[in-house]
């Protein structure tokens, strides 16, 4: 290029920074996307855990109704990687498998044969509207522009690698960088906006070579009222920053999210941002259709009030500002978030000869992680029945135990309750944290938030728990009544529950099945093993280091040396990220809940965990 043309178009560039100072300068803050190194494995494989691969291939890419990054699935595939360098040439696209892999999303290969299918847990979605409500279309062709979101899938599927191979935990914790990757689609729509190249590229892309100049100055219009929304969040985060816990890896504040999403982005109120203050480890998702508090937390009852305020979390749209419209009116897909929870669920109840229906929990797989020391396992069974059980209840389906205790979970009535429709749902314990110790920030920050919502919209708490629990349930059954449906179909959608919404001062227990494929551990994701779950609070590692794939067998949990570029720190010490409580010490103190576990005792307990 002659010396003469690139002096020409470097003052077109700086001209263009003058230009558009302030809003780039709005856009661009913090946008420096960090992720890990990271290879793909040399093979993939999924464990057996009672749903076909046809079925979870529908659960990884059913439409949820989500926009999560407010563009079009068509935009999102043509967008480039947020990279400069070699300037003037394309980068490689946004979507490709091994750059979002770098961000802990897993390439979707259940089915072999589609090396372009979308990541797991990202789905298509219907024609989407854009940030000032109306329909979004392609200039060009006049099209609907189709949406694209994160599915449940996306949080709740988790993978690890050992030695090579990764394997696939259904219903696990995902390992995912979602606040670094929303930063990379910002950072890549700046850069398609002002680097030069990058929008000719995209326009001819998402309107063809042959538009006019007038609709790529209208798609150009568009790519401006998506910037402006990224900066007005940015500057909402910006705003709460100095009181925010960084999520990094493994961790998501889910509950603020949906908080900051729907009571300050849907509503237009800047006063209802909060900070991300209580991150917490993705719970994993098998037998929870079961349980009498659904939400990890021990705060939400009802499925559909948990799974519809999911999808209004990662932006289905919802209207509560224009009342000609439909206050509470979403794109949430109501019939697929209850076909979501019924495949999670299984169709029978919990019962003494078949325990738990549905998605079921992993199973070590000794072929890949090596095999199990049986006779140590059932040493390991007996410190947990001393030690576990009056908490986590009976174990599961262990071969470490003798068979009549194989459902002894089952057997034991005082458990169990009924929901509304009559069937078993098991009564799972919420233990104060004054006795667990463990970490309060989430637990406190949940009772203390409070809400601004205006009259029109008749929510009659301002406590943030009960505001979004009477939102959510608005919103479900506007779909409810826009659809006709009659009221016993709404009580077995609603999965047979009351909305009742609680902020205890307490974390839920549950059964311990599959316990060994979902680290980190504690609800903040705070300690890397079991091992070290397991062991003193002084002997747990003070920074833990998240975004490593890699597993450990020895001790049930991520690898976390800090050996690989840009893993995430998780620093101990500060409030949100407390390592302590749950604690096995001979010290007496708050968390302490039973005397030291002795070396051979903790590997005898990790052997019997194995089994579960």
């Amino acid at each position: 290029m002659p010396r003469k043309t690139i002096f020409f178009i470097g003052l077109l560039i700086v001209a263009g920074l003058l230009y558009f100072k302030d809003d780039i300068e709005t856009a661009a803050s913090g946008f420096h996307v960090k992720v890990v190194d990271y290879q793909p494995p040399a093979k993939t494989v999924w464990l057996d855990q009672n749903v076909t691969a046809a079925r979870l291939r529908w659960f990884y890419h059913a439409d949820q109704g989500t926009r999560t990054f407010g563009i079009p699935l068509k935009w999102f595939t043509a967008l480039e990687q947020p990279t400069v360098w070699p300037p003037f040439s394309a980068a490689p696209r946004l979507s490709e498998t091994n750059y979002l892999g770098r961000f802990g999303f897993i390439a979707d290969t259940v089915i072999p044969g589609n090396p372009d299918a979308l990541p797991i847990g990202f789905a298509p979605s219907s024609p989407m509207a854009d940030a000032n409500g109306a329909p979004w279309r392609n200039p060009h062709t006049k099209e609907d522009m189709l949406g694209v979101g994160l599915t449940c899938a996306a949080c709740h599927t988790g993978s690890f690698s050992y030695r090579g191979t990764e394997i696939v935990i259904d219903g696990g914790p995902a390992n995912t960088n979602l606040f670094e990757f929303q930063k990379s689609v910002g950072l890549s729509l700046l850069l398609t906006r002002f680097w030069p190249g990058r929008f000719a590229r995209f326009a001819d892309e998402i309107l063809g070579k042959e538009a006019s100049v007038d609709e790529r100055m209208a798609l150009r219009g568009q790519l401006d009222l998506v910037l402006k929304q990224y900066a007005n969040i940015n500057a909402l985060e910006t705003k709460v920053a100095a009181n925010s816990v960084e999520e990094g890896y493994a961790r998501l504040d889910a509950l603020n999210r949906i908080g900051n999403q729907v009571f300050s982005i849907d509503l237009n109120n800047p006063n209802n941002y909060a900070s991300h203050s209580a991150p917490v480890h993705f719970p994993r998702i098998w037998n929870a259709p079961w349980f009498s508090w659904v939400q990890y937390d021990g705060s939400i009852m009802q499925p559909m009030v948990r799974n519809a305020g999911e999808a209004l979390g990662v932006s289905a749209e919802l209207n509560l500002l224009d009342e000609s419209k439909g206050l509470f009116k979403s794109s949430a897909q109501i019939e697929t978030l209850y076909e979501m929870e019924q495949m999670i669920a299984g169709k029978d109840e919990p019962s003494k000869t078949k325990g738990f229906d549905g998605l079921a929990s992993p199973k070590w797989p000794e072929n890949i992680l090596g095999q199990i020391n049986m006779p140590l396992a059932i040493e390991g069974g007996k410190l947990y029945k001393k030690h576990c059980e009056g908490c986590h209840g009976p174990a599961i389906n262990s071969k470490a135990l003798p068979q009549d205790e194989a459902y002894a979970l089952f057997e034991d009535d005082k458990r169990w309750i009924k929901n509304d429709a009559g069937k078993r749902i098991l009564n799972v314990e919420l233990i104060p944290i004054s006795h667990i110790g463990t970490d309060s920030a989430q637990a406190e920050g949940l009772r203390s938030r409070t809400v601004e919502t205006p009259a029109n919209l008749k929510i009659k708490s301002g406590s943030f728990g009960p505001a979004l629990g009477e939102l959510v349930e608005k919103t479900v059954d506007y779909w409810y009544d826009q659809n006709n449906t009659p009221p016993e179909d709404r009580k077995r959608i609603n999965g047979y529950r009351p909305n009742e919404i609680q902020a205890p001062l307490a974390y839920k227990v549950r059964p311990l099945n599959g316990i060994w494929a979902t680290p980190p551990y504690l609800h903040n994701g705070s300690v890397p093993t079991i091992y070290a779950l397991l062991s003193p609070v002084k002997e747990r590692p003070p920074i833990v280091y998240l975004g490593s794939r890699e597993y450990d067998p020895k001790n049930l949990g991520y690898v976390s040396d800090g050996k690989i570029k840009n893993v995430f720190a998780l620093d101990t010490s500060k409030r949100g990220n407390s390592n302590t409580g749950h604690e096995f010490s001979n010290e007496k103190g708050t968390g302490v809940i039973g005397p030291k576990l002795e070396e051979d005792e903790r590997r005898a307990l990790i052997e019997f965990i194995k089994t579960l």
